[in-house]
């Protein structure tokens, strides 16, 4: 079992499994991509790897984490020619993230919160299950405590937040009439940082054009 605080990234994957089967939720497969990249970006920020303001993404550290999942992209970052913000490059990470998906899946395995299984769909198709262990609904519990009960929340609430309202994970934490009273302070909590802003303007700009 982890004995460590979970990453952004690993959150989300977790996020997107159902609780009951442990199979993929039915989310749109570039929101979730840009959920994944985001969350990188997020977790580098938490670390103090990156720091952002509207217009740029930028280094403020770039010593490795020791993490093989984030220090590829921190030294990505720090190796680009010109500053970007962070919308432009959740574009560019996107296209990783099924890998880095499969790569988050792994480690949960490994760590004891998820348990894999594999059967078979109509005798034929592979049907391959997460089942989740141990303390894999923390995030869940957690973020419902800030979005109903008023926690005060911390910025890794505010980039969670921010990550589940712009992908449409909030329907995982909160029924539909819980969102709709809460929705004043989902917005408020995801809005207490800048790189949410960006993650929320990016993917509505990007499932709107592909719609």
């Amino acid at each position: 079992m982890v004995d460590r605080m979970l990453t952004v990234p690993e959150e989300v994957v977790l996020l997107s499994l159902d609780d009951a089967t442990g199979r993929p939720l039915e989310l749109p497969a570039a929101a979730l991509s840009l959920a994944l990249s985001g969350a990188v970006l997020m977790e580098l920020t938490l670390r103090g790897r990156l720091d952002s303001d509207p217009d740029r993404l930028f280094v403020a550290d770039p010593n490795p984490c020791g993490d093989a999942l984030l220090d590829p992209v921190l030294a990505r970052i720090a190796m680009a020619a010109e500053p970007q913000d962070s919308r432009w490059w959740m574009g560019q990470l996107a296209p990783g993230a099924p890998a880095l998906r499969q790569a988050l899946l792994d480690r949960l395995v490994a760590g004891g919160l998820l348990q894999v299984e594999t059967a078979r769909k109509f005798w034929i198709l592979p049907d391959r299950r997460y089942r989740k262990a141990g303390d894999a609904a923390a995030t869940r519990e957690r973020l419902r405590a800030v979005l109903l009960a008023g926690e005060i929340p911390e910025a890794r609430d505010s980039l969670m937040a921010g990550l589940c309202r712009a992908t449409g994970l909030t329907a995982l934490l909160l029924s539909e009439d819980e969102a709709r009273e809460a929705a004043a302070r989902i917005a408020a909590v995801a809005a207490l940082e800048e790189m949410s802003r960006s993650l929320i303007a990016e993917t509505r700009d990007r499932l709107t054009t592909e719609h």
